[in-house]
């Protein structure tokens, strides 16, 4: 039987159907500054046409070998469009992603206009993604936070725990209004055709929020956010996420992604056989600083054998990447990954 394609392999995984060999691919930010440079533009240009944004989605995932493209890159798209601004660093050469310069002080003063998904740059993104269908090569994914992450980029983190103690309801009024720009932007980008979503529900792990906070701040906005989806959609979380796994695959979610904090053989016996896992390399550990790409090798082989179905990397890909380690993440997932997943049979 000849090879699925890339698009093929992605849309046949979430439909736990079986496949030729384990996809390669993430739902967060893969561009590599290889691409990039090779289009001759810089860094902080990718961000600013649909055109860039698209051509280096493609252009990183012809020169990696990877079955999916991904966009927007950067986590400021939102907050710029309802008025918190934007840093570009447009006259920078080093890698540096577009910043919110201004948070809202207060919780009462957020003001989110009606129409925020027509503003700034949220028609890029949006005309990115229909040059990226159009191809048909990869597979498109999407994402967007979550919304106590979302928050974060709106208005000061400590503002919102320290309100979640002393005045509950206006907290949980914002964090229903940070779940309607989720869906909202979610579905939208639905409507366009993308094959996958991820939810980066990323600042909320353990090593910010208790399970019992996690449980009563967190996981009713996500289960409101994946009943609403028709797209598969996966849960992202970063960082301590081991006492939560129960709660989090309570939330709906087609698939649970974890970075390398996660023991992700415990999160296999927890979740059992029919969840799909993704996860969890450290990808700036991993691809970047590693000398020898027999060591990158060594670390897929360990996420395979823990239980994933794909290995993701816990976060973006730093752009800066070596071309060999990325090689030797996408050879040996492929080859040592012809063996069935726990969840994913095989061809």
């Amino acid at each position: 039987m000849a090879a699925l394609t890339s698009k093929e392999r992605v849309i046949k995984f979430f439909k736990k159907e079986p496949i030729d060999t384990m996809p390669v691919f993430s739902g967060m930010g893969t561009v590599v500054i290889q691409a990039v440079k090779e289009m001759g533009v810089k860094f902080a240009q990718v961000h600013t046409t649909a055109e860039l944004l698209a051509g280096s989605a493609l252009k990183s995932s012809e020169m990696c070998g990877l079955d999916a493209v991904v966009v927007p890159y950067d986590m400021a798209t939102v907050a710029q469009a309802v008025g918190c601004g934007l840093t570009l660093y447009e006259n920078s050469e080093d890698i540096l992603y577009p910043t919110v310069p201004n948070k809202w002080e207060t919780l009462e003063e957020v003001n989110i206009p009606a129409d925020f998904m027509k503003r700034a740059r949220m028609p890029i993104v949006d005309d990115a993604f229909r040059i990226l269908v159009k191809d048909g090569r990869f597979a498109v994914g999407a994402w967007q936070l979550g919304p106590f992450t979302l928050a974060g980029q709106i208005i000061e983190l400590g503002l919102l725990l320290k309100g979640a103690k002393k005045n509950k309801e206006a907290v949980e009024a914002f964090l229903t209004k940070m779940t309607d720009i989720v869906i909202e932007s979610i579905k939208h980008y639905e409507s366009l055709g993308v094959d996958y979503l991820n939810i980066r529900e990323m600042g909320s792990g353990t090593d910010l929020l208790s399970p019992k906070m996690w449980n009563s701040l967190i996981q009713p906005h996500l289960t409101r956010i994946f009943s609403a989806l028709k797209t598969p959609a996966v849960l992202h979380i970063c960082g301590g996420t081991d006492m939560i796994v129960p709660l989090m695959n309570q939330c709906g979610a087609d698939a649970l992604s974890f970075d390398q904090k996660n023991t992700l053989a415990k999160t296999r016996e927890v979740v059992g056989n029919d969840v799909i896992v993704l996860g969890n390399f450290d990808p700036y550990g991993t691809l970047v600083q590693m000398e020898n790409p027999e060591d990158v090798k060594t670390v897929v082989k360990k996420c395979i054998d823990d239980g994933v179905d794909a290995v993701w990397p816990g976060c973006d890909l730093w752009p800066d990447v070596k071309m060999d380690n990325v090689k030797a993440w996408v050879n040996t997932t492929r080859e040592y990954g012809k063996k069935r997943s726990p969840v994913i049979g095989r061809i």
